[in-house]
């Protein structure tokens, strides 16, 4: 089989562009002694992913019916909120009167990873024999953690309702949205509002989440009207809630819609743009690199008798420093200073990060001290900065020795930090320091996240080894961390390289499984391998569940 290119890491930026063929010169002794790749998983199962959505959403009928919920809000007023245990295990304690339950981020684990872990048809049973007794903490918590997978968010869920002491409320039912409009399920999303609206549990935030999720799925005109229909249910929008808009468009790449939106308020005349909606748009001219149109925004806040303040000083350093132009970043602190705005720890963090980004180290390390003279406190998106300056100088050991600063200080490091290191000790090909380091984060106290497995898979997917992303999957999924899109996608492509298409295909159907929607560079990739390999008719039957995911959406 002829191999693919190395898409994974196209897929997650410069963290997993390296050189494959340099892995085994450069990093011989840790990666010598681990283990042989693992056999080959078992045969894919035959199950399609629309047979899925109907088992999980066919035990119970609460969605988007006021008269079948079961329980009213008023059910519950003035009743005793549900004490919380587990059985087994004594580390759990009800806390009467603080509202505290020690233990629900330990249960809320332990539920992840059975959802996470358990085949479909035996996630309700597996957690009826967990023994956790279900509050609105531990469903909350458990939704949160399960964001990146809605499907497993909705089976939870469904289960959870059925439990002695479930009750329904406004962040449950905004976790579960989150995780939904994730995987673009907004028919579902909306009989979740009318199950809320039923309930009296809507509020603006319900509405924004609805926002933001459109937004970042390029649906700008549903996002829009998402933000009006807040009328149409009693909610009263504000200037606020304009500029709110305003900004999320802008931070979902939509800053131009975002400009239509201010001009369109300024010549309705219903609203006067204040301070904050200027900031806002040159946030987001500035995160497009757009200078011609920080400088209009800027220029038009002036005309309207707006003076800036620190924020809005910020956003003007962050966009010269965005778009590689630190002397006109420093001009503009200066003129803060001249003009006796006080630079905020905001401010100085974005100039250390511009100066590093530009490998300025000295004046990056001198705004360092600076900010230290300030009488600021050490913070640590501050000191995270300086790490990130010192290893694009590629000093790692300097930026070591600033982490045990932070370490001094009692303000971290925390996983930003390590993601940071990692990302530069990888772009520098330094895979074993790299995975030493990732290594120590646990005994450090900091336990990795996320992107940190992201950025550990895309490195050894991009460099061959597959068997060890395959290990750092396991750890992750034995802490109950749920993969992200981007991971699979890394995942897949490597095996895909090392013609494991068995494999390849096991975890595609993961994917689909728990509803993300795969990119359509990695279907390609995919099928072309199986295609190549001569595995004509499991490309198909990959093919048809895919259409199956895209086409039926679920119902409530």
């Amino acid at each position: 089989m002829r191999r693919l290119a190395r898409p994974a890491s196209r897929l997650l930026g410069s963290s997993a562009r390296s050189n494959p063929r340099a892995f085994s010169a450069d990093a011989p002794g840790v990666f010598d002694e681990m283990p042989p790749p693992p056999p080959a998983s078992p045969a894919l199962p035959r199950r399609s992913s629309f047979a899925h959505a109907r088992q999980v959403l066919g035990g119970t009928r609460v969605l988007g019916f006021c008269t079948v919920a079961g329980r009213s809000v008023d059910d519950h007023a003035g009743t005793e909120p549900p004490r919380f245990t587990v059985v087994p295990g004594d580390a759990t304690v009800d806390c009467p009167g603080s509202g505290a339950l020690v233990g629900v981020s330990e249960a809320a684990e332990r539920v992840c990873r059975v959802v996470s872990t358990q085949p479909e048809l035996g996630i309700a049973s597996a957690l009826d024999a967990l023994g956790v007794a279900v509050s609105p903490e531990l469903v909350a918590e458990v939704l949160k953690n399960l964001s990146n997978a809605g499907m497993l968010a909705l089976a939870f869920f469904r289960w959870a309702e059925r439990q002695e002491g479930f009750r329904y409320t406004a962040e449950s039912f905004h976790y579960l949205i989150e995780a939904l409009g994730k995987i673009k399920q907004f028919r579902l999303v909306w009989s979740l509002v009318e199950t809320m609206r039923c309930r009296c549990l809507l509020s603006k935030d319900t509405f924004k989440l609805i926002v933001r999720r459109y937004a970042r799925a390029r649906k700008v005109k549903e996002a829009v009207e998402t933000f009006e229909k807040m009328g149409s249910f009693g909610l009263k929008t504000e200037l606020s809630d304009y500029n709110w808009l305003i900004d999320t468009l802008s931070k979902s790449k939509q800053v131009k819609k975002g400009h239509a939106i201010y001009k369109e308020m300024k010549r309705k005349g219903k609203f006067t743009p204040d301070l904050k909606t200027y900031t806002v748009l040159m946030e987001g001219w500035g995160h497009e690199k757009d200078l011609l149109m920080v400088k209009t925004v800027y220029q038009e806040m002036l005309d309207a008798g707006i003076r800036p303040d620190v924020v809005s000083y910020g956003m003007l350093i962050s966009a010269f420093c965005k778009s590689g132009k630190c002397d006109e970043a420093i001009k503009v602190f200066r003129e803060m200073e001249v003009t006796g705005c006080m630079p905020s720890p905001h401010v100085y963090c974005m100039l250390i990060n511009g100066l590093g980004s530009e490998e300025r180290l000295d004046e990056a390390l001198k705004y360092f001290e600076l900010y230290k003279e300030s009488g600021f406190p050490m913070e640590v998106p501050t000191c995270n900065a300086v790490v990130g300056a010192y290893c694009r100088a590629s000093k790692f050991q300097h930026a070591f020795k600033m982490v045990d600063e932070m370490r001094k200080c009692k303000i971290g490091p925390n996983s930003r930090t390590y993601d940071i290191i990692l990302h530069h000790m990888i772009k520098s090909q330094k895979f074993e320091e790299a995975y030493h380091v990732f290594q120590r984060m646990g005994m450090d106290g900091c336990e990795p996240q996320l992107n940190t497995y992201t950025i550990m898979v895309g490195m050894f997917c991009s460099n061959e080894r597959v068997d060890m992303a395959l290990k750092v999957w396991k750890q992750m999924k034995v802490k109950g961390v749920l993969p992200c899109m981007h991971m699979f996608s890394a995942l897949i492509n490597g095996l895909c390289f090392e013609n494991r298409l068995e494999e390849a295909c096991v975890y595609f159907q993961e994917m689909l499984d728990k509803g993300i929607r795969p990119p359509g560079q990695l279907f390609s990739n995919l099928k072309e391998a199986l295609v190549q390999g001569g595995r004509i008719s499991l490309a198909q039957e990959m093919a048809s569940k895919l259409d199956a995911l895209r086409k039926t959406p679920l119902h409530g």
